[in-house]
């Protein structure tokens, strides 16, 4: 894997992130991974939506929690518009933090077993084998239209500039 130029910390200290640094108007390389169940699940799934990737390192912190949460609660007020939770976490933790929480409305993908998204996206953390916090937007045609790599992966992305754009699709 290539190291990406995006700089990010992690309380701060430094990081690496591996794969292809993904920027607006790319076309949004297609990927698979694994859905609760275990059933294999790829962007191509979702064509024809707007769909918002929510990278994060692992839905066992408060960060991670929140995060979900509030793209749930965003998410619930549009229409065509999928969000896929994506991290390294197996697909038992991430439903199991779903059921827990209520969260109906957010897909929770695992990038455990190839890392194919956070290699293609740019948000693998080589010191730790786990995504870095972001958002990356896409819209219907398959073209990414909102990219944030958060700078210190203990702080929240933000989510009034990833909705922003939606709102526009």
């Amino acid at each position: 894997m290539i190291e990406s130029s995006v700089k990010v910390t992690f309380a701060g200290n430094p990081l690496t992130l591996l794969g292809n640094e993904i920027k607006v108007g790319d076309k949004a390389p297609d990927f698979h991974a694994v859905g609760a169940g275990l059933n294999p699940v790829k962007l191509a799934d979702f064509a024809g939506k707007t769909v918002i990737i929510a990278a994060y390192p692992s839905i066992d912190t408060s960060v991670c929690a929140a995060q979900n949460r509030r793209f749930n609660s965003e998410v619930n007020q549009l229409n065509n518009v999928v969000v896929l939770s994506v991290s390294c976490d197996l697909p038992f933790a991430q439903s199991r933090f779903c059921a827990a929480e209520g969260l109906e409305n957010i897909k929770t993908i695992s990038d455990h077993k190839d890392l194919d998204f956070g290699e293609k996206y740019g948000f693998v953390i080589k010191e730790l084998r786990l995504l870095a916090r972001g958002t990356v937007v896409i819209d219907k045609s398959g073209v990414v239209r909102y990219v944030e790599y958060v700078p210190e992966v203990t702080n929240e992305p933000d989510y009034e500039a990833a909705m922003a754009v939606v709102k526009t699709l």
